[in-house]
């Protein structure tokens, strides 16, 4: 139970309807112990209608048979109730978690998304909170049922037989051992179950995010056998478990025949004997053992039940209790100017112990540009991320402002900034919608605005719906360049003090990156802006161009300077400026 600890603040925070929720089921049970009582005075008015007339006799079965009705009726109406405040609770409890789950995925950093898989996170959401909801809802419910029902039930047994009482309870607690045997059996098989779920989940979530490549490699009859052999171990686990729970039922009507036999014979025998008065107490007991037999064998559910919740909460708790890498230390507001300082960074990623970056250092000023080239792994992503705090460095200093960048509000940084990811991602969403991701409240001109500066407006129209053309997962309608050109559009509409271009234009053409390049210039005026590309006319109007290697700044200058000093950005020039003659040749 010291999992579910982490659920108390919730329970107090739904303290009055879980308060109203007891006290409705205590009077919902108290009114459906009347029925048996009333079946008993119908056998009692049966057997001693001597010396009754026909009248008498029809007026007191007509009221003992309303008495039942009325009886059943406000406990029907009462359980009603009952189910609508616990229940209900629950629902509100499993809200509360999936919100709380899902903010800490967003406080969490890049690290954590490297080291854990998709499936699992939206298994832990979805699968793992809705174990914990049976515990906060049906595991409260029956447990309050079972106690208010067994403790009302058996003081009222015992007035009418001890003996009886006694006989009668005695295949109980078997019941309830039995089904808890079986379910912590259950458990056990349903853990191994929700395991393999959790691998079928990711398994199908990476192939169809995937299916591109699966379809270009021709690998479907791998894939599908890989998918084959997976769900066939599942369907295994599945029967395994079904095999126990086939014997849940078969063994408490067992155990409730048992039961009965035994007030049956028992009763029968007291009654010969004259140890109890009438017929009626028998019947009455009858229906004591059927009430008594579910609650009873709930007792092993309801614990399967909190094994399974605690279970679930462990692997939700494993990540609520993770200390995000990066924290927001500073609450007021911060003015973000565009002024980013580099002084002698280093950094190393924690999950590959690669060093991207080695005593890196540069500046500019608000409103310049900077280009940085290199080689693939060179570090120049890794820049564009530390700007962002979606990494903290090792070493070193990042200063905006003159300021550390840990001492900035990180919503006020992180708002101050328009990224283009070097994958551009897009959402299953309208083109529209995907632009305004970058500035939610911009109008529809603005949106039309951005898309003409990113050099895609005249490809969205060409689409039937337009801008209201909702893209495939990851922004699969579209080609690449107009992926790229999107995610620029959406960058650029939010008019941000800084501007992150990672590559964002590798897959257009020379002539639209020349036009995108040209509005983004028109564009980033008075802003900072750092373009990282492996083309030289990315580059070549940029105010600053440095050059890594190997996580090392190997070459600084402008592109005068740069394109006169043998090294590797002369080297791209010449090679790139002779490709660009042999194309116009041809």
């Amino acid at each position: 139970m010291k999992e579910l600890k982490h659920l108390n603040k919730y329970f107090l925070k739904y303290k009055t309807h879980l308060l109203i929720g007891i006290v409705i089921t205590i009077v919902a049970r108290i009114f459906l112990l009347f029925t048996p009582r009333y079946i008993r005075r119908i056998f009692e008015i049966i057997e001693n209608k001597a010396g009754l007339s026909e009248d008498q006799i029809k007026g007191e079965l007509l009221e003992a048979i309303l008495y039942i009705i009325g009886a059943a009726v406000i406990a029907g109406i009462f359980t009603f109730l009952m189910r609508q405040t616990i229940i209900n609770v629950s629902r509100y409890i499993e809200y509360d978690l999936k919100n709380e789950v899902y903010s800490q995925y967003q406080k969490l950093s890049l690290n954590f998304y490297k080291k854990n898989r998709t499936g699992d996170l939206m298994n832990r959401i979805s699968e793992d909170v809705g174990r914990v909801r049976m515990y906060a809802g049906p595991a409260i419910m029956y447990s309050i049922n079972t106690i208010t029902l067994f403790v009302i039930a058996l003081i009222y047994m015992f007035n009418q037989a001890p003996t009886l009482t006694l006989y009668t309870v005695v295949p109980l607690p078997i019941l309830s051992v039995i089904i808890y045997k079986l379910s912590k059996e259950i458990h056990k098989r349903s853990t191994v179950v929700q395991e393999y779920l959790s691998k079928l989940s990711t398994f199908t979530q990476e192939s169809f995010s995937g299916i591109s490549v699966i379809k270009a490699y021709g690998i479907e009859p791998k894939t599908s056998t890989d998918f084959d052999t997976l769900s066939t171990t599942s369907k295994e686990k599945q029967l395994h478990l079904v095999k126990v729970q086939a014997l849940f039922f078969p063994m408490m009507i067992l155990l409730i025949g048992t039961s009965n036999l035994l007030v049956i014979y028992i009763g029968g025998m007291q009654y010969i004997n004259g140890e109890i008065e009438s017929l009626g107490t028998i019947a009455e007991f009858i229906i004591y053992v059927n009430m008594l037999t579910w609650p009873v064998a709930t007792v092993g559910w309801v614990t399967s039940i909190i094994q399974q919740a605690e279970a679930s909460q462990k692997r939700i708790n494993e990540f609520l209790k993770i200390e995000p890498e990066i924290k927001n230390e500073v609450d007021e507001h911060t003015e973000i100017s565009g002024d980013i300082t580099f002084k002698n960074v280093s950094f190393t990623y924690d999950d590959t112990n690669i060093q991207a970056l080695k005593n890196v250092s540069f500046e500019i000023k608000a409103g310049e540009t900077l280009a940085i080239l290199g080689k693939t792994g060179s570090g120049k992503s890794t820049i564009l991320d530390l700007i962002g705090r979606l990494y903290d460095i090792d070493d070193g200093q990042i200063l905006l402002n003159d300021i550390k960048i840990s001492n900035h509000n990180l919503s006020d940084l992180r708002e101050n900034i328009g990224y283009v990811p070097q994958d551009a991602f897009l959402f299953s969403d309208s083109i529209k919608n995907n632009i305004k991701f970058g500035k939610e409240d911009a109008t529809e001109d603005e949106v039309i605005a951005a898309a003409k500066n990113a050099q895609v407006h005249k490809n969205i129209i060409k689409f039937n719906k337009g801008y209201d053309t909702v893209l495939g997962e990851r922004g699969i309608t579209l080609s690449g360049g107009q992926k790229q050109r999107v995610s620029i559009a959406r960058a650029i509409i939010k008019s941000p003090q800084i501007l992150l271009f990672d590559d964002c234009l590798s897959a257009v053409d020379t002539e639209t990156e020349e036009k995108i390049l040209k509005n983004l210039f028109k564009i980033s005026e008075g802003k900072t802006t750092i373009i990282v590309s492996h083309r030289v006319s990315s580059a070549k109007n940029a105010d600053k161009i440095i050059v890594l290697e190997d996580g090392e700044i190997v070459q600084k200058g402008t592109h005068e300077t740069l394109i006169n000093t043998d090294g590797y950005y002369q080297h791209l020039y010449l090679k790139q400026l002779s490709e660009t003659s042999e194309n116009k040749s041809q």
